[in-house]
């Protein structure tokens, strides 16, 4: 296996004096390519802002950050745009589908503002992959909670990125949805060679990953 994601002692600090936090402390973290890498921590672990870093949806203080061969903090911000747009794929916790676009439309969204044409063939995949050739046409706010989330794993594929990054992606959902969605995740890495790494709070949640990462403090403990 080949390394996808490397940190290197990466620093995000926030705040002085005795309001400083230490959001990421010198931590170094890796995801090797096609594996499900849950990290692991409790509420104000630090874990939500290595996501971020990790995404380039936040610059660091110092440290790297390096997806695919590429240091992501040594592009300028338009440059970053682009590599994010076509490198990394986003779940979130709350699906952010667009209410006015269509199961199909919202897939390939990521696709038309990289003004990319969609593979229909690939996209069909992505809708049997996630469960939903049936509902290519239904409008986000006739679907369940874990369909939602379903759709918004297919928009993260649709870009084949090189790295997934979830958010808390089964936070809003019941426990058995939650088992659902996180065994669509499990199958899209083995079927796709999809690379993921999930933070979540939730330690049983976490146990379903390939490699579990446990962040304490802004740091990566094991």
């Amino acid at each position: 296996m080949s390394t996808i994601v490397e940190v290197k002692d990466l620093v995000k600090y926030y705040g002085k004096g005795d309001n400083l936090v230490k959001a990421v402390d010198h931590t170094d973290f890796k995801a090797e390519r096609g594996t499900f890498t849950a990290v692991v921590g409790r509420s104000g672990s630090g874990k939500s802002t290595l996501l971020q870093l990790m995404g380039g949806l936040d610059r660091p203080d110092s440290g790297k950050v390096i997806i695919d061969g590429t240091s992501i903090y040594d592009l300028n911000g338009n440059d970053l745009a682009v590599f994010r747009r076509r490198k990394i794929g986003f779940i979130f916790q709350d699906y952010n589908l667009i209410p006015s676009l269509d199961v199909w439309e919202n897939l390939v969204l990521p696709l038309g503002l990289d003004g990319r044409k969609a593979n229909e063939e690939e996209i069909e995949k992505i809708l049997e992959e996630i469960g939903l050739s049936d509902r290519r046409n239904a409008m986000p706010d006739t679907l369940s909670g874990g369909q939602k989330q379903r759709v918004a794993i297919g928009r993260a594929l649709a870009s084949n990125p090189s790295v997934i990054l979830a958010d808390e992606p089964t936070g809003n959902l019941d426990s058995r949805t939650e088992l659902e969605v996180l065994a669509v995740l499990k199958r899209c890495v083995a079927d796709f060679n999809s690379t993921i790494v999930m933070i979540t709070h939730n330690e049983a949640i976490a146990q379903m990953a390939d490699v579990v990462t446990v962040i304490e403090d802004g740091k990566v403990v094991r």
